[in-house]
């Protein structure tokens, strides 16, 4: 990814706080359907993790079964998913450069929330470079942030200061709040519209196949603020065109 953007995940004290998060608060919504959503569409066992970050969803995937491979363009955070996970195979992807993977290797590529931090002129690309790497029946599932996430308050997430975000368009940059972490600073991120991502898909060489949106469920535990009527994260699952 060379654009001015930078990934906030690169600075010491942001991935120490993202490091140390498991699954709580609005989190929970974003992989608690995971496990049918993938096995209802995924057959065989060779998984990546694109923005793996810190290996929270690469560990997830093992558990789930699967051999998985952690990549992310994060020297910081491929260090703390090292630390916590010493067996697992975590690798660099200088600017998110996927050419030394083996094409048609993957039977499951998850990419979780990468996407809110890559710029939309750049989607398309890293996109089609995740398509080549599916086997035929692979299967692309994409998790990202709801533009709602970005105009609501969360048990996880405020947006209160950041009024600026109700104007914000698809490709705009946005501010929010993690409340789960000790570092509060606000992070920035590039809001992505649903039509916006059924383009970058067709341009790509992708079939959507499914679109999944997690709300709270009564009983659950956590004192849901938002998120039994709003759904903050939206799931979709992608197969080669």
């Amino acid at each position: 990814m060379n654009s001015e953007f930078s990934n906030v995940y690169q600075d010491p004290t942001r991935a120490d706080a993202y490091a140390s998060l498991e699954t709580p608060g609005t989190y929970y919504l974003a992989y608690r359907d995971l496990p049918a959503i993938i096995g209802a569409h995924v057959r065989g066992r060779q998984a990546l993790d694109f923005g793996c970050g810190a290996g929270r969803s690469t560990r997830f995937l093992r558990g789930l079964g699967f051999d998985p491979v952690g990549v992310d363009v994060s020297e910081q955070m491929l260090a703390r998913a090292r630390r916590r996970d010493p067996e697992g195979d975590y690798r660099l992807v200088p600017d998110g450069n996927l050419d030394g993977l083996p094409q048609g290797s993957c039977d499951l590529v998850l990419a979780a929330f990468p996407f809110d931090n890559v710029p939309n002129a750049e989607k398309p690309a890293l996109f089609e470079s995740l398509r080549r790497l599916l086997r035929d029946g692979g299967r692309l599932v994409n998790l990202v942030s709801a533009p709602e996430i970005y105009l609501n308050e969360w048990v996880s997430f405020s947006t209160r200061d950041f009024p600026e975000n109700r104007h914000a368009r698809s490709g705009d940059l946005v501010h929010i709040i993690m409340l789960d972490v000790d570092d509060r600073r606000p992070v920035e991120d590039i809001v992505c519209t649903d039509e916006s991502y059924r383009e970058f898909y067709r341009e790509a060489g992708l079939t959507l196949l499914d679109t999944h949106r997690p709300l709270g469920k009564p009983g659950e535990p956590f004192e849901w603020i938002s998120e039994t009527t709003i759904a903050p994260w939206t799931i979709y699952v992608l197969g080669p065109g």
